[in-house]
């Protein structure tokens, strides 16, 4: 009983924790990024830039804001993400991990027990 109660609570409690991003408006808020990562976000335009359709959106939201606030390294992705807000850089996150592509994600579940 407890277990069920414990899963319950969780189902709940767990849009609350994590609301992630806006992918509809993600979608409007990266067209610049096709430039350089692809029309389809899964065909970069040299082998030097990374894959973004189906990358992990906690991953791709942690990049962001690394290159925001310098502790990442790039000049052309820190001066993109430069003027990306929170909401921004959740929306554009929630909008590449959803995109189909070639990258193979692990997604790991926890049951509850």
């Amino acid at each position: 009983m407890k277990t069920v109660m414990l899963a319950a609570l969780l189902c709940i409690a767990s849009p609350f924790a994590y609301a992630g991003g806006d992918a509809g408006a993600g979608a409007q808020k990266s067209k610049a990024c096709a430039a350089c990562h692809g029309a389809d976000f899964d065909t970069p335009v040299s082998a030097d830039i990374p894959v973004l359709a189906g990358q992990h959106e906690d991953y791709l939201a942690r990049a962001l804001a690394d290159y925001k606030s310098g502790s990442r390294k790039n000049p052309v992705m820190s001066g993109q993400a430069a003027a990306l807000s929170a909401q921004d850089i959740a929306d554009i996150a929630a909008y590449f991990s959803g995109l189909p592509g070639k990258l193979k994600v692990i997604r790991l579940h926890r049951l509850v027990q």
